[in-house]
Parts: structure tokens; C-alpha cells; sequence
């Protein structure tokens, strides 16, 4: 999706978390180790067009390439998503289930991507959709970007 975003004009977002910052370490509490639930994540200079918003959470650095940890759209335009939310139509992720599964790295310490996209309509997807098929439904309907980075490895 990355070279499709250097081809179109867009804003750039803010997301942060209070849990953790900018490459920092994800707690225990968001990863398999722990509860396993999304963490907070505040959401600065959204698109004024902005119709919804959508999240891919994935971890570039595992084994066997990208793994899906969360695909979220249709979520209402909001500068807050609640820890252990569900805030818009859930995906599958590559656990195979229709929820947000956190860091759960077999060795070593990995990165996790938290993308958040704005989109200028709503997505007509069928729940359980796949990240793959979320990114083609964008196409042509991004007018905001933000991510933020997370570390985990396990104890």
C-alpha cells in the first residue's frame, strides 16, 4: 500500500498512544502476554472531507512476512478509539479471527504498524473482509494518513 500512497495526494494524520510512543515498547496488557486488547490511539488533523476511518495494525518483521494483526473501516470520523474497542467493521486478521489480536512475536523484538487511514466514503466491504481486500476498497479514497510504530517481544 505504501507505493500507492506516494502516488496520491493526501494529509498527513497524527496517531498517537498514551500507552506508548513513537517506536517505543507496546505493553504487555495490548500483546498476547496480556489482556490482548487494543490499545488507546488519539487521532490529530483529520481531513475535514473525512467520511470514515480505517486501521491495519500489522508486524512486517515476522517469519513468514507481514502478519495482519487488526483491519477496522467504517469507522465513524473520531479523534479517540477506546482501548478494547470495536469501533467500525471488523476484518479478519491472520490469526483468522474478526477482532484486533496484539504483538505475540515468536522470538526477538518486532515492529508493529499501527495505520490509520481517512477515507472520503464509507466502504461497501462484507465483514471478515481481509487486509488485502480492504486496501484494494481504499484505492482512490484516501485523503489521510497517519501510523505509529510499536515494539514487543515477548518475556
Amino acid at each position: 500500500m505504501k507505493h500507492q500512497l506516494k502516488e496520491i495526494d493526501y494529509s498527513l494524520m497524527k496517531i498517537s498512544s498514551s500507552a506508548f510512543g513513537q517506536q517505543q515498547m507496546i505493553p504487555a496488557r495490548y500483546a498476547c502476554d496480556g489482556a490482548d486488547i487494543n490499545p488507546p490511539l488519539e487521532i490529530e488533523d483529520i481531513p475535514e472531507a473525512a467520511a470514515c476511518l480505517a486501521i491495519i495494525v500489522d508486524d512486517p518483521d515476522a517469519p513468514r512476512g507481514t502478519w495482519v494483526h487488526w483491519v477496522c473501516w467504517n469507522i465513524p470520523v473520531t479523534h479517540h478509539v477506546k482501548e478494547d474497542a470495536s469501533p467500525g467493521i471488523q476484518g479478519r486478521n491472520d490469526f483468522g479471527k474478526h477482532r484486533y489480536n496484539g504483538p505475540c512475536p515468536p522470538s526477538g523484538t518486532h515492529h508493529y504498524h499501527f495505520k490509520l487511514y481517512a477515507l472520503d466514503q464509507q466502504l461497501d466491504l462484507t465483514p471478515g473482509s481481509t487486509k488485502s481486500a480492504l486496501e484494494s476498497a481504499m484505492a482512490g479514497h484516501i485523503l489521510g494518513f497517519g501510523e505509529l510504530i510499536g515494539q514487543y517481544k515477548k518475556n
